[in-house]
């Protein structure tokens, strides 16, 4: 069976002319900010920049790696993550298959019975009549003139590619949560470690001083402030437990599983990160960032979705057809004069829509221009981020050091009191306080420690974390 060269040819020409596009030329906003930032570093040749170093380089610590790789393969909401990521892969499969005909093969069979008493035939008799057909035919396929499948296809792409910017997005966030984490857990661990200090010290002192006070030497006010000084301390023993506790419920919900703690045996002053690597540009380093480049990819998609919305205008032509073999006898359908074959072309132009389409149109284009306002509002807080965590991380080197000098300096004049009051020069009252500022430097100590590897890893976060 062959179709008639005619219209072989204008089904040709047709395909041939389909698939122009009225989506407007994309050109990327320029970034809304200016200069560079402050103790970025500048790279030397070969050297890599923070926003090229994987995770495991970041975080060099073994136990802090089987964390972060225990929460990448379990934590439910990165696994969200990933399932969406799947379902836009499917829907950008669905309207790139719009763009190709559907073909479909058909078989059928029929047999009918003509009553003798309605039967045309002379003598009357009952007819009993077959009919076979077998087929491939091209429902409705719409001819893409104005790139109006294109565009959607297009618009689902992007849609998809951002989407998969949002997983990796919510990957370093995982990541930084679980450095976090298990960086706070370190901390109160130190912390319980320097009250259960501060409480056996002091308890020593409210011995001494009970029996001073029962040989009239210490008076019941040197007794009750001690007593202050050791329940105070208790009661900050009591509030670190639970946050030790508390930590390890946080830890293991990033997780996604059980948790061993046991095995959390880390210290705090040996836990090291890496902070020398230099930054880059801003150009080099924001828009690599899984959440700008999300917004950039938004931005794509509303804009592809104004070609669509114009497309809208123009009429659509959509063809059916089939072709195939039709026989009285099932045996007979390979024999020549069987041929058969159809073809429907449909034209829809829109006339009157009560100015849905100008709507569609004026809404596509304001989508756009929000995507636009929320990727340079994407930008700007890239830089701002960026811009804090190095500037903390300038300043945190030299608070280490003043409140190291501080816990130095508190802990003579907690000694020197202590001896004064030995001496029976000072009272009790010099001590008590020379050991509060003590404690409170050596939290304040601990605190800073806990501050400073933060930042490290909100700047980690904020360069866009590395892909590997």
């Amino acid at each position: 069976m062959t179709f008639p060269r005619k219209f072989t040819a204008t089904a040709l020409g047709v395909l041939m002319l389909s698939g122009c596009s009225l989506i407007p030329d994309y050109q990327r906003p320029d970034l809304p900010t200016d200069g560079s930032w402050q103790g970025a570093g500048t790279a030397k040749e070969g050297q890599s920049l923070w926003v090229d170093t994987g995770w495991k380089q970041v975080f060099p610590d073994p136990t802090l790696q089987g964390l972060i790789q225990t929460a990448l393969e379990n934590n439910r909401d990165l696994r969200v993550a990933v399932l969406n990521v799947a379902v836009a892969r499917a829907t950008y499969q669905v309207t790139e298959a719009n763009l190709l005909p559907e073909v479909d093969a058909s078989a059928a069979g029929t047999t009918s019975r003509t009553a003798q008493a309605v039967s045309s035939t002379v003598p009357k008799k009952a007819v009993v009549s077959r009919q076979y057909t077998a087929s491939l035919g091209v429902t409705s396929f719409e001819l893409d003139f104005f790139g109006k499948l294109r565009s959607a296809e297009e618009q689902a792409l992007e849609s998809f590619l951002a989407t998969d910017e949002a997983r990796a997005s919510a990957q370093i966030t995982l990541i930084a949560e679980v450095a976090n984490a298990y960086i706070s857990l370190l901390g109160d661990h130190k912390l319980l470690a320097l009250t259960e200090e501060t409480l056996k010290t002091r308890e020593t002192s409210l011995t001494l001083i009970q029996k001073s006070f029962e040989h009239g030497v210490s008076s019941e006010l040197d007794l009750a402030q001690a007593r202050s000084a050791v329940e105070t301390a208790r009661a900050n023993l009591a509030l670190y437990q639970r946050k030790i506790a508390q930590d390890g419920n946080a830890l293991e919900l990033l997780l996604g599983k059980h948790l061993d703690r046991s095995l959390l045996t880390g210290e705090l002053d040996k836990l090291t990160l890496v902070e020398d690597l230099p930054v880059g540009l801003p150009s080099d380093v924001l828009l690599r960032r899984p959440d700008v480049a999300q917004a950039e990819h938004s931005l794509k998609a509303a804009n592809a979705n104004i070609g669509a919305a114009r497309a809208a205008f123009f009429p659509s032509i959509s063809l059916t057809g089939s072709a195939g073999f039709a026989s009285p006898a099932l045996n007979g359908l390979s024999k020549g004069g069987t041929g058969a074959w159809s073809f429907g072309p449909s034209l829809s132009l829109p006339i009157f829509d009560g100015g849905k389409n100008r709507a569609n149109l004026d809404s596509a284009k304001a989508s756009r221009d929000l995507a636009v306002a929320q990727y340079e509002k994407a930008i700007q807080t890239a830089f701002s981020e960026v811009a804090d965590g190095l500037a903390a991380k300038q300043t945190y080197a030299d608070q280490m050091t003043a409140q190291t000098a501080l816990v130095t300096a508190t802990s003579t004049s907690t000694r020197l009191s202590q001896a004064r009051y030995d001496r029976g020069v000072d009272s009790y009252l010099t001590v008590l306080d020379s050991q509060r500022s003590l404690y409170s430097a050596q939290q304040d100590l601990v605190s800073l420690q806990v501050s400073r590897l933060t930042n490290l890893i909100t700047l980690y976060k904020a360069l866009g974390g590395g892909r590997g």
